[in-house]
């Protein structure tokens, strides 16, 4: 068999994840060094980049990171920003040209709030109005792509190898307590700059190795409550499903866990009858949002970061620790560059969640 990087492998897309427990801010630096190690595993298509912690002196705004296809969009978006929040900055995302990504669309950044009277009358809470917003800029707006919404954090991603776009917006400059990457090798689906991963909804971002055979299932399901699907790639239901179960449904990442990544029915029978029971329940109120198919997810969010494996395990994922520190990647090569001693290190069983917060 001929090695990796010269046919296609269905095991390509590499993820990567660094988190700090004791909340230590981290240049993006370590987290470029990590997926680069496993460059082979992407086809320079798409790459991305998540940093949590990194706008502490706007901390209390939504940080909105959006793509535009011509200044006509941009004018419309702002426009439409202007009548539902408060910009209190706008700028343009800093990069610094490199020979791999190329064909950029304007990438501009606002710190916002929702207007006060405007979300009043929505009779909708923040994080619901803002929500609805960003899925009308990316539904209504012809050109216009928010891909990224969340407090203190921030996507950044592009067509390319994600060495490549880390350095294209120079993530070295940037200081996080949570990174996560992915270097993408699209099999069925487009490359193009709102396909590449992180998939983002507020504080939830999503980096993904793996295929989701129940997509339409899954899609037609979660459109139902007011997401829409309309990135070209299967990953993006992956973080409307998470968003809708943790914040709407409130229910807690390990349970999340068990309705994205169910056991089977023969091991739920294997379970204590409180335990039994909780699973059932999940099992069938949410059965149209088991995410089958191969797969291993980073899941970043605000104060945590969540990894998680199909429950046959047919994508690779490896855990490590040291002191406060807590490494996730597809390939243990990429935890050892950046850190060469770990004091633990192991592979996770097949949808077993491994979920780490702050201190």
């Amino acid at each position: 068999m001929r090695k990796e990087g010269h046919r296609r492998i269905p095991s390509g897309c590499a993820i990567s994840g660094i988190f700090s427990r004791a909340g230590k801010r981290m240049s993006g630096e370590a987290i470029i060094e990590s997926i680069a190690t496993m460059h082979d595993r992407s086809n320079g298509l798409g790459g991305g980049f998540a940093g949590y912690g990194i706008y502490p002196e706007y901390k209390e705004l939504y940080a909105f990171h959006i793509f535009y296809d011509s200044t006509e969009a941009k004018e419309k978006c702002e426009r439409y920003l202007d009548n539902n929040f408060d910009v209190v900055n706008l700028s343009k995302i800093p990069i610094q040209q490199t020979s791999g990504i190329t064909d950029e669309p304007l990438i501009w950044r606002y710190f916002v709030s929702p207007l006060p009277r405007k979300l009043t009358d929505s009779q909708l809470n923040e994080k619901e109005y803002t929500v609805n917003r960003v899925i009308h800029i990316n539904t209504k707006i012809d050109g216009a792509y928010v891909f990224s919404s969340g407090k203190n954090m921030g996507v950044f991603k592009a067509v390319g190898f994600p060495e490549d776009v880390g350095r294209f917006y120079r993530l070295d400059e940037y200081e996080g307590y949570c990174w996560t990457a992915h270097g993408r090798y699209p099999t069925n689906t487009p490359g193009w700059w709102g396909g590449a991963h992180p998939f983002a909804m507020l504080d939830y971002s999503i980096v993904h190795n793996g295929e989701i055979s129940s997509y339409d299932a899954n899609r037609r399901y979660i459109e139902m409550f007011g997401y829409r699907c309309s990135l070209l790639t299967d990953t993006e239901v992956i973080t409307y499903i998470i968003d809708y179960l943790h914040r709407r449904q409130e229910l807690t990442l390990e349970e999340v866990a068990s309705v994205i990544a169910a056991p089977f029915w023969t091991t739920i029978n294997t379970k204590p009858p409180e335990e039994r029971e909780n699973l059932i329940y999940l099992r069938n109120a949410f059965s149209s949002l088991l995410i089958t198919g191969p797969f291993s997810i980073l899941l970043g969010f605000e104060g945590g970061m969540m990894a998680l494996n199909d429950r046959l395990k047919l994508r690779s994922m490896i855990i490590a620790e040291k002191d406060d520190m807590v490494y996730a990647a597809s390939e243990e090569c990429a935890i050892r560059i950046i850190e060469p001693n770990p004091d633990k290190i192991w592979s996770p069983k097949g949808g077993e969640p491994v979920i780490i917060t702050l201190n």
